[in-house]
């Protein structure tokens, strides 16, 4: 995902020392994510996590364990809570997490908030700003991880079968999606802008809208009553596509990964109350 965004000051490759000397950071990371799900997290920045244009801030030392507490609470435990969460979990998390102080900025000024390498790495940015009771940053950290999480799915299994026949129309071409607003997705059958772009997009974010969104139901899936205008009338059939989207991905979840997104849902809300 892409957006724009002001400068860092800290936003040159840097690398950090490797130090091979383990660490009580390092003993809690082998045991409690490498051991335990084959998780690999790397915190001490290198070259490789980013391209040769792209720039961002390492991240500070004591962020780290708040950050792996957050993904614990986060991403981890609300899957291991659910039937079939576990297995579905240890066989598609990646091997390497990555943690990255800032965004990653191209060089054309737009920023990388997250990413999903082929189902073998996920990254987290902007984990120098860490706190959790800051709602945005709260909702930047979850929905990039969720909309990560989901693309392994579609990488390892392809989309829900005619997926990307549901709303056709409102894909849109290639950056086009930075001009449209959050209404203007509704209406073509998107929880967001991005999820124009294209249908593995439009998959990944309907999840984690899904996921993450407490007011979910009643933005994308309830109808206005009394609709009088024929921009309200446009808002609600857009709903009716996100209901069938969602419908068709949480049937696909159950069948590829035998997990019901509900439950996850579930867990993930009753932890952000």
């Amino acid at each position: 995902m892409t957006g724009c965004y002001p400068d860092e000051s800290l936003n040159v490759p840097v690398k950090q020392t490797d130090v091979q000397l383990e660490t009580d950071l390092d003993k809690f990371i082998e045991t409690n994510f490498r051991e335990k799900y084959g998780m690999a997290i790397r915190y001490r920045f290198v070259d490789r996590y980013i391209g040769p244009t792209q720039r961002v801030a390492p991240p500070r030392l004591e962020v780290v364990q708040p950050m792996l507490d957050f993904i614990q609470k986060f991403w981890v435990d609300p899957f291991l809570e659910v039937q079939n969460g576990e297995a579905y979990f240890r066989a598609y998390v990646p091997s390497e997490v990555v943690l990255l102080g800032g965004f990653i900025y191209n060089d054309d000024g737009t920023v990388v908030l997250g990413t999903a390498d082929a189902g073998a790495q996920i990254t987290f940015t902007y984990v120098n700003a860490i706190d959790p009771a800051d709602k945005e940053w709260e909702a930047l950290q979850l929905q990039t991880v969720y909309h990560e999480f989901a693309h392994i799915v579609h990488q390892r299994n392809k989309l829900p079968a005619d997926f990307e026949k549901i709303s056709p129309a409102g894909y849109t071409s290639p950056g086009f999606w930075v001009s449209l607003s959050n209404e203007d997705a509704l209406i073509r059958g998107f929880v967001s802008p991005y999820g124009t772009s294209s249908p593995n997009e439009d998959f990944a974010e309907t999840v984690a809208f899904f996921l993450y969104n407490p007011n979910f139901e009643s933005e994308f899936m309830t109808d206005e009553p009394n609709c009088l205008t024929p921009e309200c009338e446009a808002r609600n059939a857009g709903r009716e596509l996100v209901r069938e989207k969602l419908t068709a991905i949480r049937e696909h979840y159950v069948k590829v990964v035998g997990v019901d997104l509900q439950a996850v849902r579930n867990a993930i809300q009753a932890k952000l109350n």
